[in-house]
């Protein structure tokens, strides 16, 4: 007589959003995936993405053992001989070319895994490598500086309080698809309903009419990397019109007069033909959000990813700040997350820093320990000694997710040892000489330590292993702790090191962090509420406290922010448009990066990797929907499907992300059928943001043109 299926309360790892999900289990097989009502978060909510653990865990591609690739050809391997020849190559490359020469590349992934976040850091720093690179540069790097430069920490990034704002302004991001980024908040659209309901307003500013614009109450279509601009000139009218309060944060801000005199000389009639937003537009969204009760503006990928990224970020928070909205409710708030990361690393001495070291052929610079991924070719690609030979790559992608994707897989190919931790033969693991596969994410234990730090509500939820690991499987965390303890411990003391380091779990980390945090809650009490706790909405008034400067005061106007500003943006104003095309990116609900295309579920149906293009643009173009077009740029071309629409502006084409799974020696036997186009065929390593190096993949120019392939 056969079992029922059990039911497992636990958390979907795959995005920010922060999902309950409830999995119906039978043996070792997935059954069934909802979402879970008694969840304080999500209460319910799910995306298609939550079956995709399911698959992730029965795919007949994903790796189960240890490979060593010997030529052309892998073989399977004991975990003891991959380990040791993995470390064994580190060393003999560190001893060669000095410990600058391991480089470390960790991606997205890493943000949803526990065991990476408790162990991954302490790893990489006991490299002592310079050559530390991550998704970070291709993504949120901007955020991340204009919270050093204004707030004296890096990770004090306010969050919307989007359930009791009455004004939502939203820049270059997509809550409806995303459920948040940088905002963790499942059920977007029961949120942003809310506010309309109350009698709020959303506005979107974005190239393309997304889900989001499509729901909100106003769109303006701004051309691609131009916000900075936008957003300098609402500036303008708000400190022109005496529109300004800095609220409950009055007399902890300096240098608002050296903003006032930068946006002085950007008015709504200055940056309007460059932005394609008419002047009286411009006035009435800066009077408008001003003059709202309870504002909150926000910005996202489209804003981090262009030219102009830190700087468009950094004016968002100062428009924020100076008409009161942060540290305002219904404005932006910092979370009291149960495990206070910012607090931790800041008692550490761990605030950030900027430029200490360069790298790469534009000589980039360093941030907190990284150099921006755009700079990783370079690094390979030089003479001189401590210049990259080795690289370890943890649960990512670089070779679709980095600028000119192409340039580094080259590249990658040169190396003398690659190591990846990764459960997948993808186009970047290929390059291994070693690939350590960890366990799937439904058989080891969640607990969201970074995303919970910017969740729109306080929660903690621990979820326990929905299926246990495979016999000889290893999670993520154990191989980080086996390659430590045989990379840096002595001969006689390498079998002690390694057990004492597999004593020092996630769980245990966890218990530690949970008591020292602000909620004082341990490991056990959050197993007692499996559906998780609620720990109250955000509060106001506690920016001011958490302000890490040297002088304790909040920087409106960094000396490099407006050095910057004034030698690009005023230039920038007054430059004519052309009749290029420029590309932008777009989110997908039923994508996740590169990963998450060898889910049958998930791909099935129609080519989703097409170039969306207006129908002004395709027309004299010779263009229609299902025909195949060539967009090209410096870096190089891709071949991809038309589908003509109104839902981008004219002048701009769009293509998604993560796509391009055609190349030699992979084993996505389900991506391998529907392969897409990389974007990062086409984008450069030298088109970055002007600041931080950030990659910037929105607002390059493209040619378009009819393919006969």
């Amino acid at each position: 007589m056969s079992r029922p299926p059990a039911t497992q309360v636990s958390t979907c790892p795959l995005c920010e959003a922060l999902c309950g999900v409830l999995v119906e289990v039978d043996g070792r097989r997935v059954r069934a995936v909802r979402g879970d009502p008694d969840d304080p978060f999500s209460r319910g909510h799910i995306c298609p993405k939550a079956a995709a653990p399911a698959d992730l865990h029965d795919d007949p591609d994903r790796l189960r053992t240890p490979l060593i690739r010997e030529g052309r050809a892998w073989r399977e391997a004991s975990w003891e001989e991959a380990l040791a020849k993995a470390a064994d190559g580190l060393a003999r490359v560190r001893r060669r070319h000095g410990r600058d020469a391991v480089a470390v590349y960790y991606g997205n992934p890493v943000a949803h895994n526990l065991g990476l976040m408790t162990h991954l850091l302490p790893f990489t720093r006991a490299l002592r490598t310079r050559n530390v690179y991550s998704a970070s540069s291709a993504d949120q790097l901007p955020q991340m500086l204009t919270a050093l430069r204004m707030f004296g920490h890096f990770g004090l990034i306010p969050v919307p309080d989007v359930d009791r704002t009455d004004f939502f302004l939203i820049f270059g991001a997509n809550p409806l698809v995303s459920n948040g980024s940088l905002m963790s908040a499942p059920g977007m659209r029961r949120r942003l309903a809310a506010v309309r309901a109350r009698g709020g307003r959303v506005v979107v500013v974005d190239p393309r009419r997304t889900d989001t614009a499509a729901a909100a109450d106003e769109h303006l279509a701004i051309r691609p990397g131009t916000d900075a601009l936008l957003l300098a000139a609402m500036l303008h009218v708000v400190c022109a019109d005496q529109r300004t309060t800095l609220g409950r944060l009055a007399g902890r801000v300096k240098r608002f007069e050296a903003l006032a005199e930068l946006v002085g000389e950007l008015p709504p009639e200055r940056v309007a033909q460059r932005t394609g937003i008419p002047a009286l537009a411009i006035r009435r969204l800066a009077t408008d959000f001003a003059a709202a009760r309870r504002a909150a503006g926000y910005g996202r990928v489209g804003l981090c990813t262009q030219r102009h990224g830190t700087l468009a970020v950094w004016l968002l928070q100062a428009l924020n700040l100076v008409t009161g909205r942060l540290d305002a409710e219904g404005g932006l708030l910092l979370t009291t997350p149960a495990v206070d990361g910012v607090g931790i690393l800041s008692r550490l001495g761990f605030r950030g820093a900027f430029g200490r070291w360069r790298g790469g052929a534009l000589r980039l610079p360093e941030f907190t320990g990284e150099l921006p991924v755009a700079a990783l070719a370079d690094e390979i690609k030089a003479s001189r000694h401590g210049a990259v030979r080795a690289l370890i790559t943890v649960a990512g992608n670089p070779v679709l997710s980095a600028p000119n994707g192409r340039r580094l897989d080259r590249a990658l190919g040169s190396l003398e040892h690659v190591v990846a931790v990764d459960p997948y033969l993808n186009e970047t693991t290929r390059h291994a000489h070693i690939l350590l596969p960890p366990a799937p994410p439904l058989a080891r234990p969640h607990y969201d330590l970074a995303l919970n730090v910017f969740a729109v509500r306080n929660v903690a939820k621990y979820a326990a292993p929905v299926l246990p690991r495979a016999p000889g499987e290893r999670h993520d965390w154990e191989i980080l702790a086996g390659l430590a303890g045989r990379l840096f411990a002595p001969g006689p003391l390498r079998a002690a090191a390694v057990r004492a380091l597999a004593r020092l779990t996630p769980d245990r980390i966890l218990d530690l962090l949970l008591r020292l945090g602000p909620h004082r809650l341990s490991l056990a009490r959050l197993r007692a509420a499996p559906h998780g706790l609620d720990l109250g909405p955000l509060q106001p008034g506690r920016i001011a406290g958490r302000v890490a400067t040297s002088d304790g005061l909040i920087d409106l106007a960094p000396e490099d922010f407006v050095r910057e500003a004034r030698t690009r943006l005023l230039d920038e104003a007054g430059r004519q448009t052309n009749g290029d095309l420029t590309l932008i990116g777009r989110r997908q609900v039923r994508s996740n990066n590169s990963w998450l295309h060898n889910s049958p579920r998930l791909v099935q149906g129609r080519d989703r990797c097409t170039l969306l293009v207006h129908p002004d643009d395709a027309a004299p173009r010779q263009l229609a929907t299902g025909d195949r077009a060539e967009v090209a740029s410096e870096a190089g071309s891709v071949t991809v499907p038309v589908e003509v629409t109104d839902t981008v502006r004219r002048g701009v084409v769009s293509l998604p992300h993560g796509w391009g799974h055609h190349r030699d020696g992979t084993r996505l036997r389900v991506a391998g059928q529907q392969p897409g186009a990389s974007a990062n065929d086409v984008t450069s390593e030298r088109h970055l943001d002007t600041l931080s190096g950030n990659a910037a993949f929105n607002g390059l120019p493209v040619t378009v043109r009819r393919s006969s392939r």
